[in-house]
Order: structure tokens, then C-alpha cells, then sequence
């Protein structure tokens, strides 16, 4: 696989230095990777470039990768996965598109999350040519919504930019599903099981299955209603409580996090910011979140807004030290749990396995929170794994133009036995697909598939 990065800044730069040190790191299997894996690297900074020349084993262009001269060095034609990670639109957009056009695979391109915003108006990936637009801040905020929206599942993943969630959740003794079968359970529309872990075992279960307590029961859905389907598992339907959550920072991280959790019921959301023109924007596009104007590292101003009662503090300015302090602040006022981002990965993952013991929950980084999503994509499978599990995977893949499935609904596919639909993406709309729905050449199906299930599904899906 031929791999092009546009871009050496914070984003690029960590995930070339990951490919090539995991690529070292393998061994004789790393071996036969390195003959088929070809690294390189595009920035217009001659300092960037520089410094990428001493900590990498990869090809390194100092040019503007928004140019054919500059793509054409990078040898394009031969390029089977692209990424477009500058910090400038203009950039991304337009290289990511001449790579398309010269037939690349896979384009992935990072955008500025206010553009990422205009998407549900504009298919702007439609538009340019382009598989896949991201926001490194808006997969911040997803990993960071996790957490606070989900505090009692023992794992979730997001999918199609957190419009599809996938938890895991433990069934309560007192849950109105235990004993009962799946067709028999009134789950909210667009949910589903979609795996079910008892006594060290795994499997994808029927609409026979039957529910027992204890039971990890992995769930899909439209986020906005699968948190009542957990309620039902694992608390017989009783109502999630209120969580009240301050966020410290109004950049967009803050912005992008506020924005998803205001959307959700069980939320109250507050967010410092000491910046008055920016609190004016946050007031007039956050309808539902109360915007402080006050400097959350000032210890004064956490006490007058009593945020030692929150639920969860969460730390999202540019500064990695007043994450940090302002964490044990509120910490130290009775802040339940507090959450940070940090910027640099490696202090990410310390804080995150150290940091509990002064309130912090969980440490998530931009770069690591990128790299993860891009990575999934690193295969030349005709799918790609979001999340291994005990008895199969959480798998994307695209339906191909003849593919036996297209123009069916849903209802009337096949399905092997040991597979769940969980979600569908077509033209940037994502939905968790509905028996009357139909499956299109080019849509991109997201499924929980058995390891005996997932050659027999590929052949119906491609």
C-alpha cells in the first residue's frame, strides 16, 4: 500500500512517525508489510520538513501539496490511500481532489470543523471527488462525549461522526428484558442487539435469543435514542438523571462538544470562556448551553459557579497545563469526574492510566483521536475492522455496483446467520437502516459480523 500525507504540522506528523515506527515494530511480519507499505510525506515548510527528514524512515517532499508538480513527485498515479491533514481547507481540499482524479483508492481529508458543520447543507465530499472528510476537533469531542454520555457502558464506539453509536452495557438483575426474547422486547426505532457476551462467550444473536441477566449485551443505534435502549437493559427503564456538565474552553473543542451533548435530554451544559467576542458567538449558536464569560483557571470563578456539584468537568483549551490544573481545581472543589484534553499523545496516555487518582477519568489527544480514525482504513481487505470482540468484528465496508444486494430492501437480503446491519451511510447522511429500507451500489454498510459470517457477507455485499 502506497500511502501520501499532505501536511508535517501536529496531525501528520504523529501519524507518520506511528506508521513508521509500528511498521519496525513488527518483526519478521513487518518485513513483508515494509515491501508493500510506502510512506510519504508533502509539506511546504522547509523547517517541518527538516525535522521530519531526522525522525523518519519515509520519502520527505519540502513543496506545496496542493500542486500536480508536488503530487507527481509523490509519484500519485501509484497511490493507494491519500491523506490531506494540513491545518488550511484550500490545501486539503484541493490536493485531496487532484488525488481522486488521478485515481487514488481512498482520499480521507481533514476540515476545519466549521466547514464539517455546513455538510448536512452541502455534499461537499460529493462535490470535490473525496471518500472521506473529517475533523480532528470534532473526533476530539466525539471520544470526549463518550464518556459523559455513556458513563455506564463498558465500551462505545462512534460511527458516520457520532450520528451512530455502538456501547456495550451489562443487563441488570432488575432489567424489564431479562428472560425475554429479542421479538419480543420493544426496543426504540433504529436500535438493535447486535451481540451478545455470556459466560466468556460471544455470539451474534437471532430474534430468538433470549436475554439473561449478567449478559454484555452490545447495542447499535442512532445516538439519540440509544441511551434509552441501555436504560431498559440495564435498568429496566428507568430514566437517566440529569448530568450536569462544565466545560472549560469555548474554542472548538468546547464549541463541538457543547453542540453534541445540548442535543441530548440528560444534559445540562455550562462553558467558561474568558474571551468576550467569543462568548457573544457561543451564546448566539449554542441555544441550549449557558455560556460563562469568566477565566476558569482562576480558582474564584469555578467556586462562584459552584462546579464542584457537576457531573463531569471537562477541560478543552489550547493549553495542555490548564487543562491539567484547572482538572485538579475542580477536583479538589467535588467535580464528581473531570475529563482533559491534552495535546501530546504520549502525556495523554500517561495521564489517562495515573490520572484517576486526582479526579481525571480519562486524557484524550487530537492526534491519537485522528490516527485511530484513520487507521482503521490501513488494509487491503475489501473491509475494515472498527472494533475487534470476543466472537467477531465491527466492520465497514462499501456495497459494490453489482453486489446481489442492491435495489433489495432490507428485509428481503439474506443475511447470514451470525450478522446485524447496525448502520448506513449514503451521499454524508448516516442512518441506522430500517427493514423497508433499500441498499444502493455505493452505500457504505457498517455490520457486527461472526467470524464464520464475514467471507459469506463480503460476497453478498460486493
Amino acid at each position: 500500500m502506497n500511502i501520501i500525507i499532505v501536511g508535517a504540522g501536529e496531525i501528520g506528523r504523529h501519524l507518520a512517525i506511528e506508521l513508521s515506527q509500528g511498521l519496525a515494530l513488527l518483526g519478521t511480519q513487518g518485513e513483508k508489510l515494509r515491501e508493500s507499505y510506502s510512506v510519504t510525506v508533502i509539506d511546504s515548510d522547509p523547517q517541518l520538513v527538516a525535522e521530519m527528514e531526522r525522525v523518519i524512515d519515509a520519502k520527505v517532499i519540502c513543496a506545496d501539496g496542493g500542486t500536480v508538480e508536488a503530487l507527481g513527485r509523490a509519484n500519485i498515479a501509484k497511490c493507494d490511500l491519500f491523506l490531506a491533514l494540513t491545518s488550511k481547507n484550500t490545501v486539503n481540499l484541493v490536493s485531496a481532489s487532484i488525488a481522486k482524479a488521478h485515481g487514488v483508492n481512498l482520499v480521507m481529508c481533514r476540515i476545519h470543523p466549521e466547514l464539517q458543520r455546513d455538510l448536512p447543507m452541502f455534499d461537499l465530499a460529493g462535490h470535490f471527488g473525496i471518500d472521506d472528510l473529517f475533523s480532528s476537533e470534532r473526533l476530539t469531542a466525539i471520544d470526549l462525549a463518550k464518556f459523559i454520555r455513556n458513563p455506564d457502558s463498558l465500551w462505545v464506539e462512534e460511527l458516520a461522526g457520532g450520528k451512530i453509536e455502538v456501547q456495550q452495557v451489562r443487563v441488570g438483575a432488575k432489567s424489564d428484558a431479562v428472560g425475554k426474547s429479542l421479538n419480543n422486547l420493544k426496543f426504540p426505532a433504529r436500535t438493535r442487539v447486535a451481540a451478545i457476551t455470556r459466560k466468556e462467550e460471544g455470539f451474534v444473536p437471532d430474534s430468538e435469543a433470549v436475554i439473561e441477566e449478567g449478559d454484555e449485551v452490545t447495542i447499535a443505534g442512532e445516538s439519540a435514542r440509544l441511551r434509552d435502549l441501555a436504560e431498559i437493559l440495564q435498568k429496566g427503564g428507568k430514566k437517566a438523571e440529569t448530568m450536569r456538565v462544565v466545560i472549560f474552553g469555548g474554542g472548538e473543542y468546547g464549541f463541538a462538544l457543547a453542540q453534541m451533548l445540548q442535543s441530548w435530554e440528560h444534559c445540562r451544559v455550562r462553558i467558561f470562556e474568558k474571551d468576550g467576542q467569543i462568548c457573544k458567538r457561543l451564546t448566539e449558536r449554542l441555544g441550549k448551553t449557558t455560556v460563562i464569560n469568566a477565566d476558569a483557571t482562576e480558582l474564584a470563578a469555578l467556586e462562584e459557579e459552584q462546579v464542584g456539584q457537576a457531573d463531569f468537568f471537562v477541560a478543552a483549551s489550547s493549553s495542555d497545563e490548564d487543562n491539567v490544573m484547572t482538572c485538579l481545581q475542580a477536583n479538589n472543589l467535588g467535580a464528581k469526574k473531570c475529563l482533559t484534553i491534552i495535546h501530546r499523545a504520549d502525556y495523554a496516555r500517561a495521564i489517562s492510566s495515573g490520572g484517576r487518582q486526582f479526579g481525571v477519568v480519562a486524557a484524550v489527544s487530537p492526534r491519537e483521536a485522528t490516527r485511530r480514525y484513520i487507521e482503521r482504513h490501513l488494509t487491503e481487505e475489501k473491509y475494515y475492522v472498527v472494533r475487534k470482540w470476543m466472537a467477531g468484528k465491527l466492520i465497514g465496508t462499501d456495497v459494490g455496483r453489482k453486489a446481489k444486494v442492491v435495489g433489495s430492501t432490507v428485509r428481503d437480503i439474506p443475511w447470514p446467520v451470525g450478522s446485524v446491519l447496525v448502520g448506513l451511510i449514503r451521499e454524508g447522511k448516516a442512518i441506522v437502516p430500517g427493514p423497508d429500507d433499500i441498499i444502493e451500489a455505493g452505500d457504505h454498510i457498517y455490520a457486527m459480523v461472526s467470524l464464520k459470517a464475514v467471507k459469506k457477507l463480503l460476497k453478498l455485499l460486493h
